[in-house]
């Protein structure tokens, strides 16, 4: 599987964004896909994943109620909306796919797409 993010841009803050990852390749049901975040400086954290089969979520406490993840299991492809954004948003965000939601069982990366927020 290769996955490839898209989306990212400059928004001002309280705008929305819409991240791509597009996977090429099989994603088997068990699997989870998701999105990480790095910051300048910072290390790279955890920002939502999906359960590919069963669509289950799971969200970072910072973003829960602001980002929502999905997935189109026609076009291979997740989701991330990111609405009510902050300029602490700003970082480069990465998808993965992995055999769960953990950070530590992600297995495949994306290229990250930049996301700026202004104040």
């Amino acid at each position: 599987v290769q996955l490839q993010a898209s989306g990212g841009g400059l928004v001002q803050a309280g705008g929305s964004l819409r991240l791509s990852c597009a996977a090429s390749g099989r994603i088997f049901s068990s699997s989870a896909v998701g999105w990480f975040r790095q910051a300048p400086g910072k290390e790279r954290e955890f920002v939502a994943t999906i359960r590919w089969g069963a669509g289950t979520t799971y969200y970072a406490e910072d973003v829960k109620g602001r980002f929502t993840i999905s997935r189109d299991n026609a076009k291979n492809t997740v989701y991330l909306q990111m609405n009510s954004l902050k300029p602490e948003d700003t970082a480069v965000y990465y998808c993965a796919a992995g055999t769960s939601p953990d950070y530590y069982d992600m297995r495949v990366w994306g290229k990250g797409t930049q996301v700026t927020v202004s104040s």
